[in-house]
C-alpha cells in the first residue's frame, strides 16, 4: 500500500490491523474479508485464512476435487469463501445471540468516531433503550454505555500501536471530545496515559535486540 501498488484495488488484512492501515490508506479499499482477489492483488488475513486463498487458487485452477483432497490432507474441515468475515458482527462472544443486540453492536463499530447517545442507537435498530440494556447486562455483563466505550478505546490502542498519528488525532477518531477527557478515560482503562502507552507498544513492535536511535 505504501508503494501504491493497492491504488484502485479491493484488498484484505488482518482485523486487528484493519483500523490502524484503514487510518494510514484511506484511499485503499481494505475489506475484513478472509482473503480478497482483485485481477493481480492477492491479500490475505494470515493464518488459516492463508490455507483456504491456497485451496482457492487450487480448486479454481484443477477443479473443486483436488482441492478438497488437498483439504483433506490437511486435515482442514471445510473450504471456507473469501468473502467470509474475519470477526462475526456480534464480537467475539458467543453468548450474544439477540438480534438488537448484534444490530446495536454492528452499529456501534461504524460509529466509533462519533458515537451515538444509547437512546439514537436503541431509535436506530428499532428497540427500547431499557431493553437494550436489560440485552447488554444479560449477554455481557455490562451497560451499552460502557461495551461502547471499550470498543472505542480498543480502536484508539490499535491506532495508537499502528499508525504515525497524534494523541490528538487518535482521540478524534475516536469520538473524544477532547484530548484531556481521552487520556484521563485511556489511562483508566490501561492504566497509562496514552502517549506513555503509544511508546510502549511501539517499542514492544520491534525485533528483539533492535535498539531506536536517539
Amino acid at each position: 500500500a505504501r508503494a501504491g501498488l493497492l491504488e484502485g484495488y479491493r484488498c484484505t488484512i488482518h482485523w486487528e490491523n484493519l483500523a490502524g492501515f484503514t487510518e494510514s490508506f484511506p484511499h485503499v479499499d481494505a475489506t475484513g474479508e478472509l482473503f480478497t482477489i482483485d485481477r493481480k492483488r492477492f491479500t490475505c488475513a494470515g493464518g488459516t485464512a492463508s490455507l483456504d486463498l491456497m485451496l482457492h487458487r487450487i480448486g479454481a485452477a484443477h477443479g473443486p476435487g483436488l482441492a478438497v483432497a488437498v483439504a483433506e490432507q490437511l486435515l482442514h474441515e471445510r473450504i471456507r469463501a473469501g468473502s467470509l468475515r474475519q470477526q462475526k458482527d456480534t464480537g467475539p462472544d458467543p453468548r450474544i445471540e439477540r438480534a438488537e443486540l448484534a444490530a446495536a453492536i454492528a452499529l456501534m463499530r461504524e460509529t466509533l468516531d462519533a458515537p451515538l447517545e444509547i437512546d439514537a442507537l436503541a431509535r436506530r435498530i428499532g428497540a427500547s433503550r431499557r431493553s437494550l440494556e436489560r440485552l447488554f447486562k444479560h449477554s455481557v455483563a455490562c451497560s451499552p454505555a460502557r461495551y461502547y466505550l471499550g470498543l472505542r478505546l480498543t480502536r484508539a490502542r490499535q491506532l495508537l500501536s499502528q499508525t504515525s498519528m497524534s494523541v490528538t488525532e487518535v482521540s478524534a477518531a475516536c469520538g473524544f471530545l477532547s484530548a484531556t477527557h481521552f487520556s484521563k478515560t485511556y489511562r483508566g482503562c490501561f492504566g497509562l496515559p496514552p502517549r506513555d502507552d503509544q511508546a510502549r507498544l511501539r517499542l514492544r513492535a520491534l525485533p528483539e535486540g533492535f535498539a531506536p536511535s536517539r
